[in-house]
Protein backbone atom coordinates (compact mmCIF):
# COMPACT_ATOMS: atom_id res chain seq x y z
CA UNK A 1 0.00 0.00 0.00
CA UNK A 2 1.33 3.43 -1.05
CA UNK A 3 1.72 6.29 1.91
CA UNK A 4 0.69 9.39 1.42
CA UNK A 5 4.50 10.63 1.78
CA UNK A 6 5.59 8.56 -1.37
CA UNK A 7 2.89 10.17 -3.13
CA UNK A 8 4.22 13.30 -2.51
CA UNK A 9 7.85 13.18 -3.33
CA UNK A 10 6.97 11.03 -6.54
CA UNK A 11 7.20 13.71 -9.91
CA UNK A 12 4.60 14.13 -12.21
CA UNK A 13 5.13 11.22 -15.18
CA UNK A 14 4.53 14.15 -17.84
CA UNK A 15 8.28 15.64 -16.32
CA UNK A 16 9.72 13.17 -18.73
CA UNK A 17 7.90 14.16 -21.61
CA UNK A 18 10.50 16.51 -23.21
CA UNK A 19 13.39 13.96 -22.50
CA UNK A 20 11.33 11.14 -24.48
CA UNK A 21 10.30 13.36 -27.13
CA UNK A 22 13.83 14.37 -27.72
CA UNK A 23 14.93 10.54 -26.86
CA UNK A 24 12.84 9.72 -29.95
CA UNK A 25 13.85 12.66 -31.97
CA UNK A 26 17.42 11.88 -31.92
CA UNK A 27 17.79 8.65 -30.86
CA UNK A 28 14.98 6.10 -31.91
CA UNK A 29 14.25 8.23 -35.12
CA UNK A 30 17.85 8.19 -36.55
CA UNK A 31 18.23 3.80 -35.40
CA UNK A 32 14.85 3.59 -37.72
CA UNK A 33 16.21 5.18 -40.67
CA UNK A 34 19.77 3.40 -40.24
CA UNK A 35 17.68 0.18 -39.39
CA UNK A 36 15.88 0.28 -43.02
CA UNK A 37 19.07 1.44 -44.99
CA UNK A 38 20.36 -1.99 -43.61
CA UNK A 39 18.28 -3.53 -46.06
CA UNK A 40 18.66 -1.36 -49.47
CA UNK A 41 21.50 -0.79 -51.98
CA UNK A 42 22.35 2.90 -51.02
CA UNK A 43 24.40 5.32 -52.41
CA UNK A 44 24.12 8.66 -51.44
CA UNK A 45 24.03 9.80 -54.93
CA UNK A 46 20.87 7.97 -55.71
CA UNK A 47 17.69 6.56 -54.03
CA UNK A 48 18.56 3.46 -52.17
CA UNK A 49 16.97 0.50 -53.40
CA UNK A 50 15.02 -2.49 -51.42
CA UNK A 51 17.67 -5.37 -51.46
CA UNK A 52 16.04 -7.94 -48.44
CA UNK A 53 19.02 -9.35 -46.13
CA UNK A 54 21.79 -9.02 -48.81
CA UNK A 55 23.53 -6.92 -47.00
CA UNK A 56 23.28 -9.03 -43.79
CA UNK A 57 24.25 -11.86 -45.68
CA UNK A 58 27.07 -10.04 -47.20
CA UNK A 59 28.31 -8.95 -43.62
CA UNK A 60 27.81 -12.88 -42.55
CA UNK A 61 30.46 -13.40 -45.10
CA UNK A 62 33.15 -10.44 -44.64
CA UNK A 63 35.97 -11.76 -43.29
CA UNK A 64 37.52 -8.37 -42.93
CA UNK A 65 34.00 -7.21 -41.02
CA UNK A 66 35.03 -10.04 -38.39
CA UNK A 67 38.51 -9.52 -38.23
CA UNK A 68 37.83 -5.86 -37.47
CA UNK A 69 35.16 -6.51 -34.58
CA UNK A 70 37.91 -8.89 -32.80
CA UNK A 71 40.28 -5.91 -32.85
CA UNK A 72 37.88 -4.07 -31.34
CA UNK A 73 36.68 -6.17 -28.84
CA UNK A 74 40.83 -6.89 -28.13
CA UNK A 75 41.47 -2.99 -28.05
CA UNK A 76 38.44 -2.74 -25.55
CA UNK A 77 39.64 -5.30 -23.55
CA UNK A 78 43.44 -4.20 -23.81
CA UNK A 79 42.06 -0.58 -22.70
CA UNK A 80 39.90 -1.48 -19.92
CA UNK A 81 42.99 -3.52 -17.94
CA UNK A 82 45.32 -0.62 -18.92
CA UNK A 83 43.10 2.36 -17.62
CA UNK A 84 41.16 0.60 -14.59
CA UNK A 85 44.00 0.28 -12.31
CA UNK A 86 45.47 3.48 -13.38
CA UNK A 87 42.13 5.86 -13.15
CA UNK A 88 41.74 3.52 -9.87
CA UNK A 89 44.95 4.47 -8.34
CA UNK A 90 45.25 8.29 -9.85
CA UNK A 91 41.60 8.80 -8.62
CA UNK A 92 41.85 7.62 -4.87
CA UNK A 93 45.42 9.37 -4.41
CA UNK A 94 44.33 12.50 -6.05
CA UNK A 95 41.12 12.66 -3.32
CA UNK A 96 43.44 13.89 -1.19
CA UNK A 97 43.70 16.98 0.91
CA UNK A 98 47.18 18.28 0.03
CA UNK A 99 47.71 21.36 -2.16
CA UNK A 100 50.46 19.54 -3.98
CA UNK A 101 48.17 16.70 -5.34
CA UNK A 102 45.28 19.48 -6.39
CA UNK A 103 48.49 21.02 -8.85
CA UNK A 104 49.57 17.74 -9.76
CA UNK A 105 45.96 16.46 -10.86
CA UNK A 106 45.34 19.98 -12.57
CA UNK A 107 48.41 19.05 -15.12
CA UNK A 108 47.37 15.34 -15.17
CA UNK A 109 43.59 16.33 -16.22
CA UNK A 110 45.21 18.19 -19.06
CA UNK A 111 44.27 15.78 -21.71
CA UNK A 112 40.70 16.35 -21.13
CA UNK A 113 40.83 19.48 -22.18
CA UNK A 114 42.44 18.32 -25.34
CA UNK A 115 40.77 17.61 -29.13
CA UNK A 116 40.72 14.10 -30.24
CA UNK A 117 42.13 15.38 -33.00
CA UNK A 118 45.08 16.97 -31.56
CA UNK A 119 45.85 14.02 -29.60
CA UNK A 120 46.26 11.60 -32.19
CA UNK A 121 47.75 14.10 -34.41
CA UNK A 122 50.23 14.67 -31.54
CA UNK A 123 51.56 11.10 -30.82
CA UNK A 124 51.49 10.37 -34.91
CA UNK A 125 53.97 13.19 -34.68
CA UNK A 126 55.60 11.49 -31.31
CA UNK A 127 55.75 7.64 -33.24
CA UNK A 128 56.89 8.72 -36.31
CA UNK A 129 59.87 6.49 -36.99
CA UNK A 130 62.28 9.04 -38.40
CA UNK A 131 60.97 12.22 -36.57
CA UNK A 132 59.21 11.45 -33.67
CA UNK A 133 60.77 12.04 -30.26
CA UNK A 134 60.11 8.48 -29.40
CA UNK A 135 62.91 7.41 -32.21
CA UNK A 136 65.73 8.91 -29.63
CA UNK A 137 64.99 6.93 -26.63
CA UNK A 138 66.98 3.86 -26.51
CA UNK A 139 66.03 0.27 -26.52
CA UNK A 140 62.73 1.21 -28.16
CA UNK A 141 63.93 4.04 -30.36
CA UNK A 142 64.12 1.29 -33.39
CA UNK A 143 60.50 0.43 -32.95
CA UNK A 144 58.09 1.25 -35.90
CA UNK A 145 54.98 1.83 -33.54
CA UNK A 146 52.59 3.08 -36.35
CA UNK A 147 54.28 0.48 -39.10
CA UNK A 148 54.52 -2.64 -37.69
CA UNK A 149 51.60 -4.52 -37.52
CA UNK A 150 52.46 -6.96 -34.49
CA UNK A 151 52.99 -3.26 -32.48
CA UNK A 152 50.15 -0.68 -34.04
CA UNK A 153 47.04 -1.63 -31.73
CA UNK A 154 48.97 -1.24 -28.42
CA UNK A 155 50.11 1.94 -30.23
CA UNK A 156 46.03 2.53 -30.34
CA UNK A 157 45.78 1.54 -27.22
CA UNK A 158 48.39 3.71 -25.27
CA UNK A 159 47.22 6.57 -27.33
CA UNK A 160 43.53 6.00 -26.26
CA UNK A 161 44.20 5.13 -22.55
CA UNK A 162 46.08 8.44 -22.43
CA UNK A 163 43.36 10.63 -23.47
CA UNK A 164 40.68 8.76 -21.29
CA UNK A 165 42.40 7.78 -18.32
CA UNK A 166 42.03 11.30 -17.01
CA UNK A 167 38.22 10.80 -16.97
CA UNK A 168 37.59 7.83 -15.44
CA UNK A 169 40.17 9.28 -12.51
CA UNK A 170 37.71 12.06 -11.97
CA UNK A 171 34.79 9.65 -11.40
CA UNK A 172 37.33 7.17 -8.80
CA UNK A 173 38.58 10.73 -7.33
CA UNK A 174 34.72 12.11 -6.87
CA UNK A 175 33.71 8.85 -5.43
CA UNK A 176 36.21 8.37 -3.21
CA UNK A 177 35.78 12.01 -1.61
CA UNK A 178 32.55 10.54 -0.56
CA UNK A 179 33.78 7.69 1.61
CA UNK A 180 33.38 8.28 5.06
CA UNK A 181 36.40 9.56 7.19
CA UNK A 182 34.88 7.75 10.09
CA UNK A 183 35.96 4.27 8.73
CA UNK A 184 39.75 4.97 7.77
CA UNK A 185 39.78 6.31 11.39
CA UNK A 186 38.61 3.03 13.10
CA UNK A 187 40.43 0.86 10.76
CA UNK A 188 43.75 2.93 12.16
CA UNK A 189 42.36 2.50 15.24
CA UNK A 190 42.21 -1.10 14.90
CA UNK A 191 45.42 -1.04 13.75
CA UNK A 192 44.69 -1.62 9.64
CA UNK A 193 47.87 -0.27 7.23
CA UNK A 194 47.20 1.40 3.80
CA UNK A 195 46.83 -1.14 1.73
CA UNK A 196 44.12 -3.26 3.99
CA UNK A 197 42.42 0.28 3.98
CA UNK A 198 42.64 0.26 0.05
CA UNK A 199 41.57 -3.19 -0.48
CA UNK A 200 39.08 -3.64 2.68
CA UNK A 201 37.14 0.27 2.81
CA UNK A 202 38.14 1.96 -0.26
CA UNK A 203 38.18 -0.63 -2.67
CA UNK A 204 34.28 -1.89 -1.67
CA UNK A 205 33.02 1.47 -1.34
CA UNK A 206 34.14 2.23 -4.97
CA UNK A 207 32.70 -0.85 -6.17
CA UNK A 208 29.33 1.12 -8.18
CA UNK A 209 31.91 3.57 -9.73
CA UNK A 210 34.13 0.55 -10.75
CA UNK A 211 31.06 -0.87 -12.58
CA UNK A 212 29.80 2.33 -13.98
CA UNK A 213 33.39 2.95 -15.22
CA UNK A 214 33.80 -0.45 -16.85
CA UNK A 215 30.59 0.00 -18.80
CA UNK A 216 31.72 3.09 -20.26
CA UNK A 217 35.09 1.69 -21.06
CA UNK A 218 33.32 -1.35 -22.89
CA UNK A 219 30.56 0.32 -24.90
CA UNK A 220 32.87 3.53 -25.41
CA UNK A 221 35.24 1.18 -27.29
CA UNK A 222 32.68 0.37 -29.79
CA UNK A 223 32.29 4.05 -30.81
CA UNK A 224 36.27 4.86 -30.74
CA UNK A 225 36.87 5.64 -34.39
CA UNK A 226 38.57 9.24 -34.60
CA UNK A 227 41.51 8.39 -32.73
CA UNK A 228 42.40 5.30 -34.74
CA UNK A 229 41.38 7.60 -38.28
CA UNK A 230 43.80 10.30 -37.47
CA UNK A 231 46.78 8.03 -35.96
CA UNK A 232 47.01 4.67 -37.64
CA UNK A 233 43.76 5.18 -40.14
CA UNK A 234 43.18 1.34 -40.15
CA UNK A 235 46.71 0.74 -40.78
CA UNK A 236 49.66 -1.38 -41.96
CA UNK A 237 47.71 -3.22 -44.03
CA UNK A 238 44.28 -3.40 -42.17
CA UNK A 239 46.32 -4.40 -38.79
CA UNK A 240 43.82 -1.55 -36.83
CA UNK A 241 40.96 -1.28 -38.19
CA UNK A 242 38.44 -1.51 -36.54
CA UNK A 243 34.72 -2.36 -37.28
CA UNK A 244 33.93 1.37 -36.51
CA UNK A 245 36.35 2.43 -39.12
CA UNK A 246 35.53 -0.52 -41.43
CA UNK A 247 31.88 1.01 -41.58
CA UNK A 248 33.20 4.39 -42.28
CA UNK A 249 35.65 3.34 -44.80
CA UNK A 250 32.62 1.36 -46.41
CA UNK A 251 30.27 3.36 -46.08
CA UNK A 252 32.13 7.11 -46.97
CA UNK A 253 34.68 5.77 -49.37
CA UNK A 254 33.21 2.66 -50.80
CA UNK A 255 30.17 4.70 -51.42
CA UNK A 256 28.25 1.89 -49.90
CA UNK A 257 26.30 3.10 -47.33
CA UNK A 258 23.15 0.60 -46.99
CA UNK A 259 26.03 -2.15 -46.39
CA UNK A 260 27.37 0.32 -43.52
CA UNK A 261 24.30 1.26 -42.05
CA UNK A 262 24.16 -2.90 -41.75
CA UNK A 263 27.77 -2.62 -39.49
CA UNK A 264 26.04 0.54 -37.69
CA UNK A 265 23.16 -1.57 -36.75
CA UNK A 266 25.38 -4.66 -35.54
CA UNK A 267 27.53 -1.74 -33.57
CA UNK A 268 24.19 -0.47 -31.66
CA UNK A 269 23.20 -4.40 -31.14
CA UNK A 270 26.49 -4.96 -29.50
CA UNK A 271 26.48 -2.40 -27.33
CA UNK A 272 23.26 -2.66 -26.01
CA UNK A 273 23.55 -6.47 -25.56
CA UNK A 274 26.82 -5.63 -23.25
CA UNK A 275 25.50 -2.93 -21.30
CA UNK A 276 22.60 -5.28 -20.18
CA UNK A 277 24.99 -8.62 -20.06
CA UNK A 278 27.58 -6.37 -17.78
CA UNK A 279 24.37 -4.77 -15.86
CA UNK A 280 23.18 -8.59 -15.03
CA UNK A 281 26.26 -10.20 -13.89
CA UNK A 282 27.32 -7.08 -12.11
CA UNK A 283 24.00 -7.30 -10.05
CA UNK A 284 23.64 -3.32 -11.00
CA UNK A 285 20.00 -3.56 -10.83
CA UNK A 286 20.01 -4.71 -7.09
CA UNK A 287 22.31 -1.84 -6.22
CA UNK A 288 20.71 0.23 -3.48
CA UNK A 289 21.21 4.11 -3.46
CA UNK A 290 23.88 4.80 -0.65
CA UNK A 291 21.58 8.39 -0.16
CA UNK A 292 19.07 8.30 1.90
CA UNK A 293 15.87 8.72 0.24
CA UNK A 294 16.56 7.93 -3.16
Amino acid sequence: MKTSRSREVRPSGWYAAPLVMFFALFAVLPLGLVFYLSFTNYDPLFEPQWTGADNWERLREDTNAWDALWRTFLIGGICWAVQTPIALLIGVWSAGPQKNRAVLSSLFFLPLLMSTAAIALLWRRSFDVHAGWTATLPVIGDLDFLGNPDIVLYTVVFAVSWQYIPFHTLLYQSAARTIPGVLYEAATLDGAGRIQQFFRITLPQLRYTVITSTVLMIVGSLTTFDTVLLLTDGGPGQASRILPLHMYITGFRGFEAGYASTIAVVLVLLGALLSLAMVKVTGFRSMESQQEGL
